[in-house]
């Protein structure tokens, strides 16, 4: 199976950068792009970027358009979210995952796999 591994998290005063790294291993039957989410404490898990896997094809929530960029390295399995212009609202714990279910690259339902976490932390 699918195994995710995440790294690149900690903190940052507002206004900062920070990169963060998922590196993939194993085979999905289907895989159609893979993602970021984030979730703060006592907040729903929200959507931040993705990658379409057959055609790098981006998507992006608007609360990081412009600020965030998502890309994959297929020689090195991996997928970077380089985050820049940070604001204290971005602090949550960003999750790294592969879509295997066809729909909209937004929505978490359509995720079968994630890595475990890494903890973001912009100070004001």
């Amino acid at each position: 199976q699918v195994q995710l591994v995440e790294s690149g998290g900690g903190l940052v005063q507002a206004g900062g950068s920070l990169r963060l790294s998922c590196t993939a291993s194993g085979r999905a039957f289907s895989r159609f792009a893979m993602g970021w989410f984030r979730q703060a404490p006592g907040k729903e898990r929200d959507f931040v970027a993705a990658i379409s896997w057959s055609d790098y094809n981006t998507y992006y929530a608007d609360s990081v358009k412009g600020r965030f960029t998502i890309s994959r390295d297929n020689a090195k399995n991996t997928v970077t979210l380089q985050m820049t212009s940070l604001k204290p609202e971005d602090t949550a714990v960003y999750v790294c995952a592969c879509q295997t279910s066809l729909g909209h690259s937004s929505d978490y339902r359509f995720y079968n796999y994630w890595g475990q976490g890494t903890q973001v932390t912009v100070s004001s």
